[in-house]
């Protein structure tokens, strides 16, 4: 039997919860929580993880329960990233690698635990760069077993990159090498505007200013309403 869906309100940002039965999973399309992602929307966000974590607590043994609520905190700490709040942006995802690691050991052969938990501990590092040595083990070993058991995972690879555009060469990270790895994840899904956005940040990085801009306005036009994108296309020169 299918489960309802949670879905965070456009207006009010709260969530709104459908159980199925005492310790159902429930179940959360990536678009409710994609589109306060897209707009910014720390409140809505916020409200989905105290939702989700009281959800998470009642199911302890339910990975879908872990996985959703670590999912919320990764978007809310992606735009506490994106509005300079860094200790927020910590906070949010420190909170998350618990339920990740939980979905992890409850469910191992998943590799979108795997990946999930790795974008989480990546997301701690640009937060706080003395935390590199300590994340940085976890976000590698975490995406590299998700592309272990799901080598054409799309979303492995960004995560990859992403990781690797924050992890410091010193460590093994690094713009170049994120380059690689988001050219695998757009050559995987070339509808994915996330990894043309990461893609093309990555390349401003590096100086290709016009491939940088190519990258980014191809992922507006995938996706015109992601606010952090537009700003990122605003920032790049044409040439």
């Amino acid at each position: 039997m299918p489960h309802a869906p949670i879905r965070v309100s456009n207006r009010i940002g709260y969530m709104k919860l459908a159980w199925l039965g005492l310790g159902a999973a429930l179940l959360l399309p990536a678009a409710d929580l994609r589109g306060p992602r897209d707009r910014q929307d720390k409140a809505a966000l916020q409200s989905a993880v105290n939702a989700l974590a009281e959800a998470a607590q009642k199911s302890p043994d339910q990975p879908a329960a872990q996985y959703q609520l670590a999912l919320a905190a990764s978007y809310l700490s992606e735009v506490l990233l994106e509005l300079g709040d860094r200790p927020g942006a910590r906070t949010a995802a420190e909170a998350g690698i618990q339920a990740a690691e939980r979905a992890a050991a409850l469910q191992p052969a998943s590799a979108a635990n795997h990946r999930l938990l790795g974008t989480l501990c990546g997301q701690v590092i640009p937060a706080n760069a003395l935390a590199a040595l300590r994340y940085g083990r976890c976000a590698v070993d975490s995406i590299n077993k998700a592309l272990e058991l799901d080598p054409k995972s799309s979303d492995a690879w960004l995560s990859r990159g992403i990781g690797n555009y924050y992890l410091p060469p010193a460590f093994g990270g690094g713009p170049e090498k994120a380059v690689q790895d988001l050219r695998q994840a757009v050559q995987l899904n070339p509808k994915s505007a996330d990894a043309h956005l990461w893609l093309g940040i990555a390349l401003r990085k590096l100086g290709r200013s016009g491939e940088a801009r190519a990258a980014i306005e191809r992922s507006l036009a995938l996706n015109p309403n992601r606010v952090w994108a537009k700003q990122q296309l605003a920032k790049t020169p044409a040439s």
